[in-house]
């Protein structure tokens, strides 16, 4: 199979609870191990690629380190690992499994960090998510906000239950969709001619690549640990769990 026809097909998106899968190997590289397709969500939009494993036929165990999308060749995930055994070549069938706990927190985070966009108003000029943590970069002159309004602000929106609703819109919508984007730095992912958005009802719809939780309760306690003045006009909001 040439590189240029191959494609990972994106499981996360239409099953992001689900954590383990099999498939074939497409692909071997110096990039990785790629699969005709993959639960594993690669690293994009602040949000860490997955980690886990891939188990071959015989027992035989690898370690995944990562997972990136290629640089040029867009459809294609890579599955980082650093040793590989000689078996592991395209063509084989391999069982795979995700690093769940470690999903599930950045998928907790990820929706968390919308509600945030919906309580700040102003374009968001930075995000990144860990396992512990979440922050959004803020374009925002003045020192205006407060850590504790924010951490009960968060709290009260949580608790009441929000469902959070994955729509797809037509990438010929793109204009209003970036009307609605709040983040400046990434521009809305545009995946098979149509663009993936996230809808936490009556809150707040942004355009997302993510993988988020169902629904808001499923956060859990947060709190506002710190708030920085990162320039003249940017202000860092920094979450984490209780």
């Amino acid at each position: 199979m040439s590189v240029h026809t191959m494609e990972t097909l994106a499981l996360f998106d239409s099953a992001p609870y689900q954590n383990a899968f099999s498939a074939r190997v497409i692909a071997v590289s110096e990039h990785g191990i790629a699969l005709e397709h993959t639960l594993f969500y690669p690293t994009g939009g602040g949000q860490p690629g997955d980690t886990g494993h891939l188990t071959l036929a015989d027992g035989t165990r690898v370690e995944v380190t990562g997972t990136v999308r290629d640089p040029v060749l867009r459809s294609i995930i890579w599955h980082q690992v650093e040793h590989w055994p000689e078996q592991l070549t395209a063509g084989v069938q391999v069982d795979a499994g995700l690093d769940w706990e470690r999903r599930y927190q950045h998928m907790k985070m990820h929706t968390c960090l919308h509600l945030l966009c919906s309580i700040i108003d102003a374009p968001v000029t930075g995000c990144s998510i860990s396992a512990d943590k979440g922050r959004l970069d803020f374009d925002l002159p003045e020192m205006t906000l407060d850590k504790d309004s924010i951490t009960r602000d968060l709290n009260a929106l949580i608790e009441q239950a929000h469902a959070v609703k994955t729509l797809s819109m037509p990438a010929s919508e793109y204009s209003t969709l970036l009307q609605i984007t709040r983040t400046q730095a990434v521009a809305p992912p545009v995946i098979q001619g149509s663009v993936r958005v996230i809808e936490i009802a009556g809150i707040d719809i942004q355009p997302c690549g993510g993988t988020h939780v169902l629904n808001t309760e499923e956060i859990g306690r947060v709190f506002c640990e710190k708030i920085e003045k990162k320039s003249k006009h940017n202000r860092r909001v920094i979450l984490r769990f209780e």
